[in-house]
């Protein structure tokens, strides 16, 4: 399983936080190369690190690509940088971010990208539309997202939201 974790907290191009979700999702659909197979609900969530600042609705998708991770992760950041995200400060308000979470069992650690993503048992964010999409599958060192949801020392708050409409 490949897996994509997407949040938003503020609008973006005269975009709502659920349309910066759907878009990014409309817009990785696109590539040539990649086929989005499940989509999670939309969770909202309270910020974590910069706690001053708007929640957050996010989402994680499955994918289906022959791009390596890298090559993927270049494919996230443009997809970023095509709908107007501003890098100003970390864990700051953003209209879209798309991180790689899982990419089939792989485990890397290069510069720009580490797998499975090193923060994601610690993110109830990410856990819980994770283990809505993965099932069985394990997910990260021989656990699947329901037994790191169990584990998480997490306690933010997460909620469901609704689904993604996509247009």
């Amino acid at each position: 399983m490949i897996a994509l974790g997407l949040g938003s907290n503020i609008s973006g191009n005269n975009n709502t936080r659920e349309e910066n979700i759907a878009g990014a999702i409309k817009l990785l659909s696109n590539h040539p190369c990649i086929t989005v197979t499940k989509i999670s609900s939309l969770y909202e969530t309270e910020p974590v690190g910069l706690k001053e600042q708007p929640s957050f609705l996010n989402a994680v998708i499955a994918i289906e690509t022959d791009l390596p991770p890298q090559e993927l992760l270049d494919v996230c950041l443009s997809v970023e940088r095509q709908m107007g995200r501003v890098r100003e400060v970390r864990w700051g308000p953003r209209n879209i971010d798309i991180d790689l979470l899982i990419y089939h069992d792989e485990q890397m650690n290069a510069e720009k990208l580490e797998l499975p993503h090193p923060r994601m048992p610690d993110r109830r964010f990410v856990l819980t539309p994770l283990a809505e999409i993965a099932g069985d599958i394990l997910v990260y060192k021989g656990k699947t997202a329901k037994e790191l949801l169990a584990a998480t020392s997490d306690n933010s708050e997460v909620v469901l939201y609704g689904k993604i409409k996509l247009s």
